[in-house]
């Protein structure tokens, strides 16, 4: 039985924000849709290269680079560099998924203390936040621009430890990504997957202590764990 947590740690992109339209964002420069979901998995692919390297370099950095090389040789109806800032400033823009302000309130009702951990920035979170008008609910928001590494490396999970004042097992992060889930896990932290699509978790990474087919089902889940 996984320790009653006190913070639950949220991840951002794609487990609170709703990625799918950055789609359109590609369309919109002439690119196809489909280079969206690449664009991400090899954003995501670059920094943990870096972490692994040993470097901490911000998501808007490698996100802009990585563009530049899949629209490179495309026909765009604007310049790359436009078509660049059009596709990044869609992150800005993008909305909660709609089972979040729900899932959020029935946390923070619950007695925890919530905070972010985005490998992401915390100004683009804070934006997020205020425009679904939830961010009253969030005690902090942190981001791995100051931690040693990014996620999944531990030293990202341990700076959120440090920052909540509190142990890491007292920590519960909440993710859609397998490999956050993992490298919280090895981490010290209890974690919750959460599965909208109703996907195959891999055999290869740490199990969660708790799968949820959306975000208010773990209020619930974490009430019953505590009997």
């Amino acid at each position: 039985m996984p320790t009653q947590p006190s913070v639950v740690v949220f991840d951002v992109n794609e487990t609170l924000s709703d990625m799918s339209p950055m789609a359109d964002r590609f369309t919109e420069t002439g690119a196809p849709a489909s280079l969206a979901k690449l664009w991400f998995a090899t954003l995501l692919r670059d920094g943990f290269a870096l972490t692994a390297a040993g470097d901490n370099v911000a998501f808007a950095e490698i996100g802009a680079e990585a563009l530049r090389g899949l629209l490179a040789g495309l026909d765009l109806n604007m310049e790359t560099d436009a078509a660049v800032d059009h596709i990044m400033q869609g992150m800005a823009g993008l909305g909660l998924h709609p089972d979040v302000p729900e899932g959020v309130s029935a946390l923070k009702a619950a007695g925890y203390r919530l905070v972010t951990l985005t490998n992401g920035s915390t100004r683009v979170a804070e934006k997020l936040f205020n425009a679904a008008g939830i961010r009253d609910s969030f005690d902090r928001l942190l981001s791995v621009e100051d931690a040693p590494a990014w996620k999944p490396a531990r030293a990202a999970y341990d700076h959120a430890a440090t920052a909540c004042g509190t142990d890491p097992e007292h920590l519960l992060l909440v993710a859609v990504h397998p490999w956050d889930i993992h490298g919280a896990a090895r981490a010290g932290l209890g974690t919750a997957w959460i599965n909208r699509s109703g996907a195959t978790y891999p055999a290869y990474f740490t199990k969660p202590d708790y799968t949820v087919a959306s975000l208010p089902d773990l209020a619930a889940a974490l009430a019953n764990a505590a009997g």
